[in-house]
Order: C-alpha cells, then sequence, then structure tokens
C-alpha cells in the first residue's frame, strides 16, 4: 500500500491542483504507476504543459516519501481518483484532483443529499440567522451539510448541522494539516467525529488565496445544490456558484435587504436568473426531494456553572462584559490560545458560549 499511495503523491505533485491534464493522462494510462514507469520512455507532451513535462522527469518517488510518512503519523488517509471512498461526484468534473487527503469519519458523502451552504467571511446577524436555520433543517432532514470551514457563514452552517446531530463536511483551501482559521480547529475536530474534512493540498501546502479559489470547485462539485445565503457582489463566494453552473449544479440564494452591501451578490443572482430565490428551508428541502425535518433533538441541561475563580468562570465573567475574540480571552486570562481552546471548546459543548465570526458570546 505504501508505494501506490507514493505513486499518487508524486503523480499528484506533477500535476498540482485544478489541472484538467490529470484526468486526460489516467484515461490512457490508468494508474500513477504506469504513469511513473513510463516517464522516461514516451513523449507526455500531448498531456503536459511544459512545467508538468518538466516535474515528471525531475520528481523522483523519494522525494515524496516524507509527505507519505507526515500523513501516516498524523492519521490522514490518501484517496487516489477514482478509489472506493473518492468522492464520486469529483470523479465526474474535467478537473478533479489527482489525490485528495482526509481526515474523520470515511464515506461521510455518501448514501445521503449533499446542500454546500457558503457565503461571506463577516456575515451580517441576517445571514448568520439564515445559514444556521437552513443548515439545522437541512440536516434533521438527513442532508449532509458542505462548506469550507472558513470563518463567517461557512462555520455557521458546519455548527448548525452538528448542533441538529447531522454530517458536515467542510473542504479546505489550505494544507490536510492545517486548519483556516486556526480558531475553527475545535469545530474541525468536532465534524470529523461523523463527518470529514478534505484538501487536495499534501501537508506543509497550499494556503494562498488561489487555492481557497481552486478550493471552491470541489465544494460545488459534490454537492447536489449549492446555497449562497449572504455575499456582496465581488467575492470568492461568486466563484463557487460560477462552479456550479459550470458542473450543472442548482444555485440558491437567500434574498437580503436591498439597501444592504452585503446582500448585493445574492440579490443580483435573484435578479439575473442565475439563482432561485429561497423562501425558508422548505426550498432547499423540496429541492433535494426532503420530506420535513426531525424535530430538533432535547437539549441537554446546563451543567452548574464553573467556579469564578476557574479559567472557565474567569472567561464567562469576561464574556458577561461584551463579546470577545479569542486573542483577547487569552490576554485577559493569561492562557495561551491553543491552550484555552480546550476551555472554551467546553464551554460550547455546555451551550454556556458560542463563537460567531470570530467573537466570543455568552448563550
Amino acid at each position: 500500500m505504501r508505494e501506490e499511495e507514493v505513486y499518487w503523491i508524486w503523480l499528484s505533485r506533477v500535476i498540482g491542483p485544478a489541472s484538467p491534464r490529470g484526468r486526460e493522462l489516467l484515461e490512457v494510462y490508468g494508474s500513477a504507476q504506469n504513469v511513473y514507469e513510463a516517464r522516461l520512455k514516451e513523449d507526455f507532451s500531448p498531456y503536459l504543459t511544459e512545467t508538468q513535462a518538466g516535474r515528471l522527469r525531475q520528481l523522483s518517488l523519494e522525494d515524496c516519501l516524507p509527505v507519505w510518512a507526515k500523513c501516516q503519523r498524523a492519521g490522514i488517509r490518501l484517496l487516489p481518483f477514482g478509489s472506493e471512498d473518492y468522492p464520486a461526484r469529483l470523479a465526474d468534473i474535467q478537473d478533479p484532483p489527482v489525490l485528495l487527503y482526509a481526515t474523520g469519519a470515511a464515506g461521510a458523502l455518501k448514501d445521503a443529499p449533499v446542500a454546500a451552504i457558503i457565503g461571506s467571511r463577516r456575515p451580517s446577524a441576517y445571514g448568520a440567522q439564515a445559514a444556521r436555520v437552513l443548515a439545522d433543517a437541512l440536516a434533521r432532514a438527513g442532508a449532509v451539510v458542505v462548506s469550507g470551514l472558513a470563518d463567517g457563514l461557512d462555520g455557521e452552517a458546519h455548527k448548525a448541522a452538528l448542533e441538529a446531530g447531522g454530517r458536515t463536511v467542510g473542504f479546505l483551501g489550505c494544507a490536510i494539516d492545517q486548519t483556516y482559521p486556526a480558531s475553527n480547529r475545535p469545530l474541525r475536530a468536532r465534524m470529523e467525529v461523523e463527518g470529514q474534512v478534505f484538501s487536495e493540498y499534501e501537508p506543509g501546502e497550499g494556503g494562498k488565496a488561489s487555492c481557497f479559489l481552486q478550493r471552491n470547485r470541489l465544494i460545488a462539485a459534490v454537492s447536489d445544490l449549492v446555497c449562497v445565503a449572504e455575499a456582496r457582489l465581488q467575492s470568492g463566494t461568486m466563484s463557487t456558484v460560477r462552479h456550479a453552473q459550470r458542473y450543472g449544479r442548482p444555485v440558491y440564494a437567500v434574498p437580503g435587504e436591498i439597501f444592504s452591501p452585503q446582500s448585493e451578490g445574492t440579490n443580483t443572482l435573484i435578479g439575473q436568473g442565475q439563482a432561485r430565490p429561497v423562501v425558508g428551508p422548505g426550498t432547499l428541502l423540496e429541492a433535494l426531494g426532503l420530506g420535513q425535518p426531525k424535530p430538533a433533538r432535547a437539549g441537554k441541561k446546563k451543567k452548574a456553572l464553573p467556579p469564578p475563580e476557574s479559567e472557565e468562570g474567569r472567561v464567562l465573567q469576561l464574556l458577561r462584559q461584551g463579546p470577545c475574540t479569542l486573542g483577547q480571552l487569552s490576554d485577559a486570562v493569561g492562557v495561551p490560545s491553543h491552550e484555552l481552546l480546550v476551555s472554551l471548546t467546553r464551554l460550547e459543548m455546555e451551550k454556556l458560549v458560542s463563537c460567531s465570526c470570530g467573537m466570543y458570546v455568552l448563550r
């Protein structure tokens, strides 16, 4: 298995992300190993760019072994194109990843309708509420909610799906061993219990603006529909919409205030007939062929408040004075951010605090 996976790492590095050349090459040669064995014997100019052909000649399997070793140590699974756990919808697009990296529960995208909830990283309260209500209803009706694990509406959709007891899947625009923003690490850990996180970027790679735009095509491709909860006219969200249109995925948008710049993108999509208006969760449920969602699960009773002198107690005291960022809480409590995240996660699970758009507030 190790040798086979290293061949796929090698081919993924040769092709690079978001290129149609990988599909073309595999249609001719069938596997990464076959391409590797033919690399010095055959003419690849009909299938590869000059840059890709240069990498094909220069890269060796030994160059790729450190990546394989990192994945083994971190529990990262490698999903080659066309393999059993590779998302089937991605295998049908023109520019699929040659290799996907994954963490979490295997097969989270199988056997259920898939809906993408996307939008602004700096949403209004209205946009955040729309994303939560829609994701909650979809999750309770049995759909998988997909988004990009980013700040703002991505995070709101993921959290709402989890709180409804559903599955949610994230696609990263950074390396599989990173989480961007870092404040979403606890959210990612919760998602990975029954859902999955994917990236086409190997450990230590990605993170540029172009990587997030490339990632957006994968969100669109795996989904049965794409719903924009709120977005400006000029935003990365619109690239996901364009990919959805390219792949023939229906696009929905939540209407917003006509005076709000944050709703200019969604209102324009609806006005130009590029998206169908969402008048409530039923719009999306009907589109997916789902019935009414199951009643929300009764929440657990809140436990007794932590002692005021404890780390968690001091956090609650600070939040009673108003919303705070992780950095502000860390400075005030005198605990490093990565350690304080543990306490904040416990408080979120006890439904004592919540985090929206990078700000922690009391619930």
